[in-house]
């Protein structure tokens, strides 16, 4: 056997080559890789432990014992987990777990751990498996000075710096918070309340005394509310629920209510409050405040569903004369949502064709025979179904588009009245009546729109009657009484409607260009008799006596509204009406009725 081939290092000793160095002498420690780490896991500022696969500490250097409180020999041996908490919830003791068994890479987590000497910290606990699958490396670091900056600064961030109080962002999270814990059936009532309150006249003490004095009274207010929560009862340990969400709106949340009857209460010791005056800086103000309040369960509800139902009940109270609460009601809401539906559906709609007339006949009550008709516009809506003109006349005469539908009314009923002419030459012709708008002779060229049609359709003017309300009418003046006096000039009947409702200053008939008078239906309606023919209303029927024979010496006639029974017509017609309209001669029909009523002789079914 050839004997091993020595070389000599350059710095040591002659060695065999292909031969493993010798091993240290048993009991020796040599310096190595793992001396090196144990002192600088002793040495080391970050608190560090190692745990085996079990979770017991089995070595912690000085600055986690100085962290927990506690001498190093004193955390051998005990639980990890229960040192910084890792078994608090069942997802970080999962997942701890998993870094043990080395089938996690590594988690890290925040905890609150408690001092021996009583005080708190805030600790970021990491947990890394060790090279070995032996167990794991635990470190903390001590966050809480950082936590400290972040709770300023988001104080600042969450809260109103005039008022102090929740902003509108905080509001909005601790109101989602409340839906969705109620909703994981965290106990209570499961419901929640609002009151959404707006301050009357703020912005004249902002106009009239300044901002400075404004901000003053924002303040003054925030103490008020937030003193009627804690009084009653609506404040949580974690802060009032009283925010400010922008300018001169608060809202006061009330998580697990009771009912509509706690927000009532709350309401009222909230509008108490205000109502005293407030002394600011030498200033004495007394403000008023209008308040929305929406009461339900918290099933179904979102955050953004609640807010809109207490914004529109907060309108309400304003709409209603301020200075008062009032409680969301499903059915006004609903009647709200169907005329905003209306009202963007409105104008595309005389586009698209949905609308049609109706006509109600005006019969001569001295012989029966039908004289003209009304004519009566309909909307056949696609989700709503046929709707009567008040459900959106209304709408039309608030956005504007009264005119176009206005004219669009005009054209179709004269198009009409001269089809029944040509169709019905033995026929005396009938007049065709037109309700207008005064937005109508305002915001468009009534004049020229009527003159236009009737050349377009052929009707003759004498067979056109317009009819404007009184309160329209009377007291006209101006651009309207021109318009009404070059119609009248042209040919045209104008009717007043429902006469003796509105201002019903007699002196303005002798000035206005009128022909024609439409008695209110609730004068006629005042005609009634019992079974013994007593008639239970003289006085009814004495105004409406004065009122025919008033019209007449004015050389205008009368037409009454809402003729329901044959002993209304018949005393109608003793004192003088000339025409009559109602549901005993005919409701409003159709066109092709209309031809056949000209077809039998121009006599009403009546």
């Amino acid at each position: 056997m050839r004997p091993p081939v020595t070389e000599r290092h350059p710095d040591g000793p002659e060695r065999a080559v292909g031969r493993p160095p010798e091993r240290h002498a048993v009991g020796r420690t040599a310096p190595g890789p793992r001396a090196d780490y144990r002192a600088a896991f002793d040495a080391a500022h970050l608190a560090m432990a190692v745990v085996d696969r079990e979770g017991t500490v089995i070595a912690v250097n000085d600055a986690l014992a100085e962290l927990l409180g506690g001498a190093p020999d004193d955390l051998h041996g005990q639980a990890a987990a229960d040192l910084v908490d890792l078994a608090a919830d069942a997802r970080t003791w999962h997942i701890y777990q998993e870094v043990l068994r080395g089938s996690r890479s590594r988690f890290r987590c925040t905890r609150r751990l408690k001092h021996p000497d009583g005080h708190s910290l805030w600790a970021e606990v990491t947990v890394s498996p060790v090279p070995d699958g032996a167990g794991a490396l635990l470190s903390i670091t001590d966050i809480s000075d950082r936590r400290e900056l972040q709770a300023r600064l988001r104080h600042l961030q969450m809260h109103d710096p005039v008022t102090r109080l929740p902003n509108r962002t905080l509001f909005f999270e601790r109101l989602a918070g409340a839906l969705e814990a109620s909703t994981y059936g965290r106990g209570g009532t499961g419901r929640i309340g609002i009151c959404y309150l707006d301050l009357d006249g703020f912005k004249a003490v902002n106009d009239t005394l300044g901002h400075r004095i404004g901000d003053r009274l924002l303040s003054a207010v925030a103490a008020r509310l937030t003193h009627c929560a804690d009084q009653c009862g609506y404040a949580r340990s974690g802060g009032h629920l009283v925010a400010r969400l922008g300018g001169d709106e608060f809202a006061v949340l009330v998580e697990d209510s009771t009912g509509t009857e706690q927000l009532a209460d709350l309401a009222r010791s909230v509008l108490t409050a205000l109502q005293q005056p407030f002394d600011l800086a030498g200033q004495r103000l007394s403000v008023s405040a209008s308040i929305g309040v929406v009461e339900r369960a918290v099933a179904g509800t979102t955050a953004t569903g609640l807010m809109q139902d207490a914004d529109t009940t907060l309108y309400w109270a304003k709409a209603d004369g301020k200075a008062r609460w009032t409680l969301f009601d499903p059915e006004r809401n609903a009647h709200r949502m169907t005329r905003q539906a209306l009202s963007s559906t409105l104008r595309p709609a005389v586009e698209r064709d949905e609308f049609a007339l109706e006509y109600q006949p005006l019969v001569s009550m001295a012989d029966g025979v039908v004289e003209g008709v009304e004519a009566l516009v309909r909307w056949n809506h696609p989700q709503f179904g046929t709707l009567a003109p008040n459900r959106f006349i209304g709408i039309a005469e608030e956005d504007g588009s009264i005119v176009q539908l206005g004219r669009w009314v005009l054209r179709t009923a004269c198009r009409q009245a001269r089809r029944w002419q040509i169709d019905h030459p033995d026929v005396p012709p009938i007049f065709v009546s037109v309700n207008v708008a005064v937005r109508q002779v305002w915001d468009s060229d009534l004049v020229a729109d009527v003159a236009g049609i009737l050349a377009e359709t052929g009707l003759a003017p004498h067979l056109l009657q317009l009819e404007l309300t009184e309160s329209a009418v009377m007291g006209s003046a101006g651009r309207p009484l021109q318009a009404l006096q070059a119609l009248s000039d042209m040919g045209v009947r104008i009717a007043i409607d429902d006469f003796g409702t509105g201002y019903s200053n007699l002196a303005y008939l002798s000035r206005l260009p009128v022909s024609v008078l439409k008695l209110d239906g609730s004068f006629v309606r005042g005609f009634q008799y019992d079974e013994g023919g007593a008639h239970p209303n003289p006085a009814d029927e004495t105004i409406v006596e004065t009122l025919v024979q008033l019209a007449h010496r004015l050389g205008l006639k009368v037409t009454a509204e809402c003729v329901e029974t044959v002993h209304q017509a018949g005393r109608l017609r003793r004192i003088g009406c000339d025409t009559g309209q109602g549901w005993l001669y005919s409701r409003a029909i159709a066109p092709e009725l209309i031809a056949t009523m000209l077809s039998a002789g121009c006599r009403s079914p009546a």
